[in-house]
């Protein structure tokens, strides 16, 4: 990695800083409002810096996507920051665009997985998935690219619509079984795109911590 000015790395600081202590990635414009910059471009400019530089990852102009690449900080244990793209329903299908919410940091040690640049997480809405003890409000982490194997429990879009299921074969066909008796299985008329495979679960406790709760 290249060497940061003292500027580049201020800014690194702050991203870094807001992620481990709110659990989201700031915006383009807190990051110019805290450093005293005119403009955005200003923070844009640095942020591009950082990527060019390979200390994060994320569009320069959607600050909320941005990744921490910097995986072990000085005398703490291995964090990774994931990106949160919204909330998927664990209950009837939906078409629903996902919106960048931020980032949560997670111990690898703890949940014992290695994130990629394309891991990211969604917030589960709907209790279809409480046989696999999944809840509302809980946050799944998925690994987009993976090839789900029959029981997994993925991230798709059935016949356009995204919906939190696990993945079936009946004879050779995909389908998408509920974990709760009260929701019928998804066999899709058209089009099945898994968008990503749960490699780990993360349960937001009343308190604020958020521990790890479950890896697959």
């Amino acid at each position: 990695m290249r060497t940061l000015t003292e500027r580049q790395q201020q800014v690194l600081d702050f991203i870094r800083g807001q992620q481990e202590n709110e659990g989201t990635t700031p915006s383009l414009r807190e990051v110019a409002a805290h450093f005293g910059f005119r403009s955005m471009t200003a923070a844009a400019d640095h942020v591009r810096a950082l990527r060019r530089k390979g200390m994060i990852e994320g569009a320069a102009r959607r600050a909320r996507s941005l990744q921490v690449r910097v995986p072990w900080r000085a005398g703490r244990r291995r964090v990774a920051d994931i990106p949160v793209y919204g909330a998927i329903p664990a209950g009837f299908a939906r078409d629903r665009r996902q919106e960048a919410k931020g980032c949560v940091s997670i111990d690898l040690e703890t949940l014992g997985i290695r994130p990629t640049p394309r891991t990211f997480a969604l917030e589960v809405r709907g209790d279809s998935m409480i046989g696999r003890h999944i809840l509302e409000g809980d946050l799944v982490v998925f690994e987009h690219g993976m090839t789900p194997r029959p029981g997994d429990v993925v991230a798709a879009l059935i016949d356009n619509e995204s919906t939190l299921k696990t993945f079936m074969l009946n004879r050779g066909k995909p389908y998408l079984r509920a974990e709760n008796p009260q929701y019928p299985d998804l066999i899709p008329a058209t089009e099945l795109v898994i968008q990503g495979v749960m490699v780990a679960l993360i349960r937001k406790m009343e308190s604020g911590h958020v521990p790890p709760l479950h890896t697959p």
